[in-house]
């Protein structure tokens, strides 16, 4: 391949690129930490280069779309390509409509429009991009392609209706079963009806289900007994894939590190605004002490992560996304994965929700309210129970002094602003004994002082005096 990288690439991704670059159809099921975002950037800037495209229509989840924009694609995308980028946002201003209108007025360019997958459940959000799809030849691709495992959903509906009108597709996820094999079908359907030999999902799930009858209230209703053919499914579904896992990479850094953003809900927007107010009021034209700056720190960041302590001092809970784009990060990993969190609050709701989902045998807990007795014990369960796939805590609790080498996945479902409980909570995973890759997850608060903690300790800084020293009205 005669093509100028931007980053160099590691073997796996070049394995990636040389067997799919040209394809029409194409599946990426490389595990989380494997670089699988760099090889659809690199795929689709040959293609480009090679007269093939004009165009990428790059469909992601809700939180990781605002990392495409700002961080993956300038990262990755070559210089020498000219290109223009937008990202689709639901609430069109003047300035973002020109940003739009861009996609079709410079004709010397790759333009590349990055959507959120809610948006192929709107008519302005399938509008947009059927007009997209007419005017340039495109690769679409979909990120994290779980999102339209359901047959049934609009969204899915609409984005294999689309597909149709791209000249390249590819889907990208570490995770292509969720459930069970029946989740590949409207994967693949979107990449080609014709992959997997089956007209229908009926069809493909007589082929490859047992199904029994069940009389409930009255009603008979199919449901799925068991599985078969998954050898002769796992054929077909080579001759269109590559998979890799990160034990497999052993040319990857020791350490991967993600972002996945999430945006606050109307009502946390509400009550944040009010306590930055209250905050500024608080911190301006005041000798400040340390403590009384993480005070306000750490009110504004309990607002991101769903609650708040009231002047009264009760705590008040408020809706949020944080544990739903938990669950999606979670739905997406492989093997074992520790979940630290910064308050106790956030510890009892994540145990909540994974036993929910995935039953109370998945996880154990590792906070200040785990019984000293029970300590050692979730410790033991998290390294040799296959069935335990999670531990929960907080960095100030479980992140000393503990071996947690099970874990190829560690997850920030939120963090503190102590610099050194990060850098040892990180090494609970990564120490001697780990044999695997590890990728570190930061979920994020878009447009908050969740996103100023995380930028400073990712650039190791002591978040106290890096506060002290800014001007607070940036920080806050």
């Amino acid at each position: 391949m005669n093509y100028k990288f931007k980053t160099k690439p590691y073997k796996h991704q070049m394995t990636a690129l040389e067997k799919s670059w040209n394809k029409e159809t194409y599946a990426y099921f490389m595990e989380m930490g494997t670089g699988k975002t760099k090889v659809l950037i690199d795929n689709m800037s040959m293609l480009y280069d090679k007269g093939k495209i004009d165009g990428a229509l790059i469909i992601a989840p809700k939180g990781v779309v605002k990392t495409w924009y700002e961080q993956e694609l300038p990262t990755h995308l070559p210089n020498h390509i000219e290109n223009v980028t937008v990202l689709w946002q639901p609430n069109i201003t003047k300035t973002q409509q020109e940003k739009l209108e861009s996609l079709f007025e410079i004709e010397t360019a790759l333009h590349i429009l990055v959507m959120n997958v809610e948006a192929f459940s709107t008519d302005k959000g399938m509008k947009f991009a059927s007009k997209f799809l007419n005017s340039h030849k495109v690769l679409m691709a979909i990120d994290e392609s779980t999102t339209i495992k359901t047959p049934t959903a609009k969204r899915t509906k609409n984005i294999i209706n689309l597909g149709k009108y791209a000249k390249y597709r590819r889907i990208m996820t570490g995770s292509p079963i969720t459930k069970n094999p029946l989740d590949l079908y409207t994967q693949c359907e979107f990449l080609d009806p014709y992959l997997l030999n089956h007209a229908s999902y009926y069809s493909f799930r007589n082929r490859y289900a047992e199904m029994k009858t069940m009389h409930i209230r009255g009603r008979s209703i199919q449901v799925v007994h068991a599985f078969q053919n998954l050898a002769e499914l796992s054929d077909k579904v080579k001759g269109f894939s590559y998979r890799v896992l990160k034990e497999d990479c052993l040319d990857l850094p020791p350490k991967n590190f993600i972002k996945r953003h999430v945006t606050l809900t109307t009502d946390q927007k509400k009550v944040y605004q009010q306590m930055k107010k209250e905050a500024i009021a608080t911190l301006n034209g005041k000798v400040t002490s340390t403590m009384t700056v993480l005070t306000q720190l750490m009110r504004l960041h309990q607002i991101t992560c769903g609650h708040f302590t009231a002047d009264d001092g009760s705590v008040q809970k408020i809706d949020n996304n944080r544990v739903k784009e938990l669950m999606d990060v979670l739905e997406e990993t492989e093997g074992k994965a520790i979940i630290w969190a910064n308050y106790q609050r956030d510890v009892i709701n994540i145990v909540h929700e994974i036993i929910k989902k995935y039953g109370p045998g998945s996880v154990v807990d590792y906070y200040g309210l785990t019984a000293q007795e029970d300590r050692q014990d979730h410790i033991r369960k998290f390294q040799n129970d296959s069935k335990c796939r999670f531990l929960i805590g907080t960095p100030q609790t479980g992140g000393y002094g503990i071996t947690l080498t099970q874990a190829n996945t560690v997850i920030y479902y939120s963090n503190g602003y102590d610099l050194e409980k990060r850098l040892q909570s990180e090494d609970r995973a990564h120490r001697i004994g780990q044999n695997k890759k590890v990728t570190y997850v930061d979920i994020i608060a878009e447009d908050t002082v969740d996103e100023k903690i995380v930028k400073a300790l990712r650039s190791k800084i002591n978040i106290a005096s890096e506060v002290l020293g800014e001007d607070l009205k940036e920080w806050i």
